[in-house]
C-alpha cells in the first residue's frame, strides 16, 4: 500500500514550465473583458454563461496555430452542446436526482471523447464544471438560446486569444518543442546512463509538432533538421555535443533565424505519419465512461443524502479524479482534497475583500485564475489552492452568500466526491492498462503530479493543464 499509493511522493513540487506565464495571461485576457463588461451593466449573475466560453481559452496552448484553430473551434463548440444539454435538462425538471444523474452521463461522454480526441489539458473537467454547474442554475426554456449566445460570445473571443500569439511568433510551438527535444538529448549526452524515456517523449512531441503545423515551410523543414540531430544524439550518446546541441536549442526558442544544419545521409526527415483514428480509440474507453458516469453518479447522490445544496461540486471532483490507473487516480485525488482543503482557507482570507463590492468579486476572480494557471504546472495541488476559491467566488456573482456554508458545502463535497470516485475507480478497473497500473511505483505518480496530465504527444516539460474547478 504505501509503496503503491505514497501520500508526499504526489504532493512534491516540479519546476514551472517555460511558458507558464502565456496561459495564465491568457485565460485573464479571455475572462476579463466579458465580466467587466457585465460588471458595467450590472449584470454578473450572467457571468456563469460568459465564464463558460472564456475558460475555453485554457486548451491547446503548446498545439502549432493550424492545429490549434481546429481544436480551440471543437472545444468551444463542445463546451456549448455540454452546456446546451445542461440548461436544456435544468429547465425541464428541478428534480435533484434526475440532474445528478444527467450530469454523471455528461461527465463520462465528455471524458470519454476528451481521451479518444487527445484533446490535452486541461481536459475533461473544465467542461464538466461547466455543465455540471450549469444544471443546477435556475433556467426556462426561454432564456436558453440568450445565454447560449452570451457562452457563443466568449468563446470567439477565447478563440481570438489563443490564436493572437501567432501573429507575433507563428512558429512558436513548434520552436519550443523542438528546444525541449534539443536539451533532453543534450542532458541524456551527459548522464548516457540515465534513463532515456524523457528525451525520448521529447523527440516524439517535437515530431508530432512538426507533422501538425500544417503546409511546410522553410523554418519548418530546419526545425526538422535539429529534431533529427537530437534523435541522432539519442541514439549515440557518446559522440554528441551537449554544449551544441544547448546553443541550438537557445537560439530555436528565440526569435533568431532557425539554425541551418545540413542533412544527415540516409535519413529521411520528413517522416510519414500515422495518426490512429480516435474512433478506434474509443473502442477500449468502455470501462473508464462506465467508471466515470457510476463515480460521478454516486458522488452526487452521497452529496444529496448529506443535504448539500451544491451536489455537482462532488461530480465534478470524482470527474476530475480518473487517469490512466489507479495509482495514478490515488494520486490526483490526494491532490485534490489538499488543494481543496487548502483553497477553502484562502477563500476564508479573501471573502472580507471580495465582499466589499461587485468590482472587488470581479477582481478577486481574475488575480485566482492567473494565479491557477501560473501555479498549477508545479503541482496540481498547488494551483488547486487558488482554484477552489475562484469557483467559490463564482458562485457569489448572482449575490453575495453566507460563507461559512459555502466553506462547509465544498469541503464536504470534496472529501465525498474523492471517497466515492476512488471506490468507482476500484470497482471499475481499466483493464486494459491494469497490468502497466500495478507496476506503476512512486516515482511515476510523484512525476504525474508535475507533469499535470500532458497530452501524449506534447510531453515537453511546456503543457499546461489549465483552471480545475
Amino acid at each position: 500500500m504505501s509503496s503503491r499509493l505514497p501520500l508526499l511522493g504526489v504532493l512534491r513540487l516540479g519546476r514551472p514550465s517555460d511558458i507558464w506565464f502565456k496561459p495564465a495571461l491568457s485565460v485573464v485576457a479571455a475572462v476579463a473583458p466579458p465580466n467587466l463588461t457585465l460588471l458595467a451593466l450590472g449584470r454578473l449573475d450572467l457571468a456563469m454563461y460568459t465564464m463558460a466560453g472564456s475558460l475555453c481559452a485554457l486548451y491547446a496552448h503548446n498545439r502549432p496555430y493550424a492545429t490549434r484553430a481546429r481544436v480551440l473551434a471543437w472545444v468551444v463548440l463542445g463546451m456549448l452542446a455540454g452546456l446546451g444539454a445542461a440548461l436544456v435538462a435544468a429547465s425541464l425538471t428541478r428534480d435533484a436526482v434526475v440532474l445528478v444523474t444527467v450530469g454523471a452521463v455528461l461527465a463520462a461522454v465528455q471524458k470519454v471523447l476528451c481521451d479518444a480526441t487527445r484533446i490535452g489539458p486541461p481536459g475533461n473537467v473544465v467542461l464538466t464544471f461547466i455543465s455540471s454547474a450549469a444544471l443546477f442554475a435556475p433556467q426556462s426554456l426561454g432564456q436558453i438560446p440568450g445565454h447560449l449566445a452570451l457562452a457563443a460570445a466568449a468563446g470567439a473571443w477565447a478563440w481570438l486569444v489563443g490564436m493572437a500569439p501567432g501573429l507575433l511568433r507563428p512558429h512558436g510551438p513548434e520552436r519550443r518543442a523542438t528546444a525541449a527535444a534539443l536539451d533532453a538529448a543534450a542532458a541524456h549526452a551527459e548522464t548516457a546512463d540515465r534513463d532515456a524515456a524523457q528525451a525520448h517523449t521529447a523527440v516524439r512531441a517535437a515530431r508530432q509538432a512538426l507533422r501538425s503545423a500544417g503546409s511546410p515551410s522553410e523554418a519548418r523543414r530546419a526545425l526538422e533538421r535539429l529534431v533529427v540531430q537530437a534523435e541522432v544524439a539519442l541514439a549515440a550518446p557518446a559522440d554528441a555535443d551537449p554544449a551544441l546541441l544547448r546553443a541550438w536549442a537557445r537560439q530555436v526558442r528565440g526569435n533568431r533565424p532557425v539554425p541551418d544544419v545540413d542533412d544527415l545521409p540516409g535519413i529521411d526527415t520528413e517522416r510519414t505519419a500515422h495518426p490512429e483514428s480516435w474512433r478506434h480509440r474509443l473502442r477500449p474507453l468502455a470501462p473508464l465512461a462506465v467508471r466515470t458516469a457510476l463515480g460521478c453518479a454516486l458522488a452526487g447522490y452521497a452529496s444529496l443524502a448529506l443535504g448539500v445544496g451544491r451536489p455537482y461540486w462532488a461530480l465534478v471532483t470524482a470527474a476530475s479524479l480518473y487517469q490512466a490507473n489507479l495509482t495514478l487516480t490515488w494520486g490526483r485525488g490526494v491532490q485534490r482534497v489538499v488543494g481543496n482543503l487548502l483553497g477553502v482557507l484562502l477563500f476564508a482570507a479573501l471573502v472580507p475583500l471580495a465582499h466589499t463590492g461587485a468590482a472587488a468579486l470581479v477582481l478577486c476572480c481574475l488575480a485566482l485564475s492567473f494565479g491557477a494557471e501560473a501555479l498549477i504546472g508545479r503541482n496540481y495541488w498547488l494551483g488547486s489552492v487558488c482554484v477552489t476559491p475562484m469557483a467559490l467566488l463564482i458562485t457569489e456573482f448572482a449575490g453575495f452568500q453566507e460563507p461559512g456554508l459555502l466553506i462547509t458545502e465544498r469541503v464536504v463535497d470534496t472529501l465525498v466526491g474523492a471517497l466515492v470516485g476512488l471506490v468507482a475507480a476500484v470497482a471499475v478497473p481499466h483493464r486494459s492498462r491494469v497490468a502497466r497500473g500495478g507496476r506503476t511505483g512512486p516515482r511515476t505518480l510523484a512525476a504525474t503530479g508535475r507533469s499535470r496530465e500532458p497530452h501524449p504527444d506534447q510531453r515537453t516539460g511546456t503543457t499546461t493543464e489549465g483552471v480545475r474547478p
